[in-house]
């Protein structure tokens, strides 16, 4: 019998990232940016948790914090009940495993100078996925499962567009396996009609593979596609979260109000009065 209210996969406690304000010829800090203060929330199994706000909100910086791409100045993370933060580089190597990313520039993110086979094939050999004389078909495997062809392994990044660049993240940040996938604007720098395919691909690998997203926007109108429970931060807090439902139709902060009165109506003769924020302080 599954239990109603299961054990989070991932628990974010008080996560703080500041970073240094240098000035002067010596560079001294003179003061911090408060990126991220004070956000907390937690990811069910299998669920894909939303997190919206304007660009330089801080919702980035939480997913990279997460994941310990850059440090955090304080809070906790746990991991399936592991303490993130306290491991050591042996320790945290096992841990990625299970915590991958898809970062937002598909091409910024994969090395010019290396062929798509072995940008997706080097984590398998890292971590041992697989026996080295079975990398190849594993890689045209998750080539195929992610909408491309074996032979794409063969070719390098700028001889793909964006959207296959993309599908070229989504295999490698698949291929170990992982539990967790911080979906960092996935979506942002591709085409609409692109956007809408990329997301029924993660749609769908989520429920084969049992994945859980974090899933980084500014758009509400993928959030809403893509997420069952939304977070609205602003100015590196958490302003606003709940269901789907509650945030779309019935949202409660003026930011969260703004975001989906910024939305494009389908109707071109439908007018939408738009909400400003002026003079808002936190």
């Amino acid at each position: 019998m599954t239990p109603q209210n299961p054990k989070p996969l991932l628990e974010v406690q008080d996560l703080e990232v500041h970073f240094p304000v240098r000035r002067g010829i010596l560079q001294r800090i003179v003061d911090y940016r408060r990126a991220v203060d004070g956000v907390s929330f937690s990811i069910q199994p299998g669920e894909t948790l939303g997190l919206v706000g304007e660009s330089g909100c801080g919702k980035t910086t939480v997913g990279r914090a997460i994941l310990r791409l850059i440090p955090a100045t304080g809070g906790r993370v746990h991991f399936d009940g592991v303490d993130v933060f306290a491991q050591g580089a042996t320790s945290l190597r096992k841990l990625r495993r299970q915590m991958q990313i898809i970062f937002q520039d598909p091409g910024g993110s994969l090395n010019p100078r290396m062929r798509v086979g072995r940008i997706i094939g080097e984590p398998l050999e890292v971590h041992n996925i697989v026996p080295k004389e079975a990398v190849r078909d594993r890689v045209g495997s998750l080539l195929e499962r992610c909408g491309l062809w074996r032979g794409a392994a063969d070719r390098y990044p700028h001889e793909f567009s964006g959207g296959q660049k993309q599908r070229i993240g989504i295999a490698r940040a698949l291929a170990l396996e992982p539990r967790l996938i911080v979906c960092d604007e996935p979506t942002s720098a591709l085409d609409v009609s692109i956007q809408s395919q990329i997301l029924n691909l993660l749609s769908d690998l989520q429920s084969e593979f049992k994945l859980s997203y974090l899933f980084i926007s500014h758009d509400m109108a993928v959030i809403h596609h893509a997420c069952a429970r939304i977070i609205v931060m602003w100015n590196g807090k958490i302003v606003e979260q709940g269901t789907r439902d509650e945030i779309i139709n019935s949202p409660k902060h003026p930011y969260t109000q703004a975001l989906l009165s910024a939305v494009p109506e389908a109707d071109p003769m439908r007018r939408k009065e738009r909400v400003k924020l002026e003079g808002m302080r936190m």
